[in-house]
Order: C-alpha cells, then structure tokens, then sequence
C-alpha cells in the first residue's frame, strides 16, 4: 500500500457546515437570488454546443436591454465584479496611455490599481468632502492634462454616495476625446442607465448585486469608439483570459476561447430574462420605493444616513453608528438572533444595507429593520422599533404584486 505524507482529511459534508435555515443576505452582495436563477445555476451543457450558441445570442440581447445598447460587444467573463473593471481596464490601457480616476471609495479607487498595473499613467482625484464629483471638479482636472481614458463608478457600494453629475461628467470626457469606464455593479437595473444615450464607453457590473444573478459571473460592454481602440492597440494584452479580442471568439463569433462558466451564464441568463419580464422601468419604480421606504424607516426608528438624501444611493444604504457602538457586535446577533446579514464597511463607521435585486422585496424590508433595531436595543442603543415598522408600511405605496413573486 502506498503511504502518503499528507493523510486524508476529517470528512465533513457541507449539510453540517451550512446553517440549517440560509441567512437573508441583506448586504452590499451577494444578494438572495429567485428559484429560477438557481435552478439554472444546477446545469451543465456543452460549452461550443448550438444550444450554447443560442442562450449566449440571448444573454446579449437581453443584456443589451439592461445596458440599454445596441452594440454588439458584449460579453460575460468568468469571474467577479473586478474580473470586468480588469477587462475594461486592460483592454484600453497600456504604457504611454493615460487615466483620470475618479476616486471616491474602495471600489472607485480599485481602478487606480488595474490601470497602474498594466503601466500607464494614472492621475487620481477625489470629490470635495464625502459627496459626489461635481462637473467642475473633473473639467479642472482635463485642464491641465490631457486622459485616453476616465473610471468612475455610478454608485460607490462602500459609502452609499451615488454619483448624481454622471451624464455631464461623461459629456466633460467626451469632449476631451477621452473614452470613459462606468462602474454599475451596484446600480443596473437599480436605477436608470443608459450607456448609448448617455455616450459611456464601458459598462462593468456583477451578478451578484442588481441583477439577483451568483457571485463569479460578470458582464461587460463596449461601445463602437472603444472597441475601435482595442482593435487597433499594437501592444499585447497582459491578461490572456481578459483579452477582449480572445472574449470576442466566443461571445460573437462562436469559437473557442476558454470554457466557459456554462452554469453560471445559465443563471445570468435566467436573471436578465425575469428584469425583461418585470421590465426596467417597474425595476426602477420598486428599487426607489423600497429603498426610500426602508431609508424612512430608519430614521423613524431614530438612526443617522450616513449621506445626505440628494445624493444618497439606493441601492446600498449606508447607516451612521453610533459613538460606542461595535460594528461586528450590531452584525453577528442579527445573524444569531434573526438569521440576517448585513454589511459593515472599509475603515468608515457605518453598517449598509443592501438595495438591489430581490432583496427589494416587502417581507424582507420588514424583517431586517426589526433585525438591526432588535440588535441596536439588545447593545444598549434605545431606538423607537415601533415608530420605524410604522413608517416603512406608510412608505410601502407601490403594489404588493411589484414586491412578491
């Protein structure tokens, strides 16, 4: 018998890890995702197969509704949020060129990372204060220099501030012959895109957020001036998987690339059907109600938003903690007590609450505001639980019908 140094380890099943009741995931993604994503998410085809064929043709049909295009490069990368900012990112630059990031968070400086690593020249501004760019603030920065390409993210997810100049930032941009990288992985299909109207270059987003799709599967896509540029670069991509190019093989021409994720595209193309199904504009309608019912509702229960209301983001609700209060302490009982999850934050003292997707529905909105105000009472914190579930019910004037399946 063979003796091996490494022995085999303790067989546990995953049924005795997992919780027996699934947390609510009330944070900023992954979101609960509806039974037909996840039923989808359970198959495996052939990846060159012509059913293949056929479900990606209406992934990017349907996408193109969600991203309200008309260009055809669209594609779906086998990894996270990130994985599509890094495609984005490596596809328009390269040493010589140039970025203006506009950097207000986490997520939006994540890309002063991806457009350094790939060796080009990255300049990096932040708004005035905790708020959104204003137009000036990016008009001053293309004074004095010139950019090949802007990032900026339409909602920051780790602060909650939504962008609100996001169309007149774009226009600056263009102007300056400058293409631009929109951020939407917390806000498609949560609120109104439109990437041709609007003259965005690039639209990044994630499954796992708006959309209701899984984690691990993304989307981008490019517009016609983009591509143009990624079609005449003379310099190698760095990255072999994220080359557009090579993406492009699959996604339009039907060859062989990589093998694709075949159930997460599955899932995504469950996702994009049930948005076209229930159609962007009620989405937008139950997103804003939703958000703005819960947002009443906490500071009913005598909570802080952590962002003004004219530029508060919908989609992921950033809540103040009070002096004295732990973060982890206010997550990990309404995770025992509640079985709901919500998220903290990076280095700000603030909780949020996720917005997007199914996590928009009525009964959800009730049980983590009762959740985080249980919590808040049960560390010391007296809040007014009674008056915060009233004004959330006041606040709930859409139609049952835009929050049940």
């Amino acid at each position: 018998m063979t003796s091996y140094m490494v022995p085999p380890p303790k067989n546990i099943p995953l049924s005795e890890i997992l919780p027996t009741e699934p947390l609510l995931l009330m944070g900023a993604g992954p979101v609960p995702i509806p039974h037909a994503v996840a039923s989808a998410n359970g198959v495996v085809i052939n990846h060159m197969g012509d059913t293949m064929n056929e479900i990606i043709s209406r992934v990017k049909t349907m996408a193109k509704y969600a991203f309200q295009t008309s260009n055809d490069k669209i594609f779906g990368i086998s990894g996270p949020s990130s994985a599509a900012m890094e495609m984005g990112i490596t596809n328009l630059l390269w040493p010589g060129r140039s970025a203006l990031v506009c950097s207000m968070g986490t997520f939006s400086h994540r890309f002063s990372e991806l457009a350094s690593g790939v060796g080009s020249d990255v300049t990096i501004i932040e708004p005035k204060e905790n708020k959104p760019f204003s137009v000036e603030e990016v008009e001053k920065a293309f004074e004095s220099k010139s950019f090949d390409v802007l990032t900026i993210v339409q909602g920051e997810t780790s602060c909650g501030i939504l962008n609100t100049n996001l169309k007149e930032i774009v226009r600056v941009a263009k102007k300056n012959n400058c293409l631009v990288i929109v951020d939407a992985v917390c806000t498609l299909t949560t609120m109104p895109l439109s990437m041709d109207e609007w003259g965005i270059d690039v639209v990044v987003t994630g499954g796992q957020k708006g959309l209701s799709s899984i984690p691990g599967v993304s989307l981008i896509a490019f517009s016609n001036a983009a591509w143009d540029v990624i079609e005449n670069r003379k310099v190698n991509c760095p990255h072999w998987c994220l080359d557009a190019r090579k993406a492009n093989m699959f996604w339009t021409e039907r060859k062989y690339h990589y093998t694709a994720p075949v159930p997460g595209i599955l899932a995504m193309y469950e996702a994009l059907r049930l948005i076209t199904i229930e159609t962007l504009d009620k989405r937008f309608e139950r997103h804003h109600m939703s958000s703005r019912a819960l947002q009443k509702g906490l500071e009913a229960m005598g909570l802080t938003l952590f962002v003004p209301e004219e530029y508060r983001l919908n989609s992921v609700v950033a809540i103040d903690l009070p002096k004295k209060a732990e973060s982890s302490k206010i997550l990990n009982y309404m995770i025992d007590k509640f079985n709901v999850e919500i998220s903290g934050a990076f280095g700000l003292n603030i909780i949020r609450i996720g917005q997007m997707g199914e996590q928009c529905r009525s009964q959800n909105l009730f049980k983590v505001l009762y959740a985080l105000g249980m919590s808040f009472r049960k560390n010391g914190f007296e809040v007014d639980i009674a008056s915060g579930m009233a004004r959330l019910e006041e606040n709930l004037v859409l139609d049952l019908e835009h929050f049940v399946e």
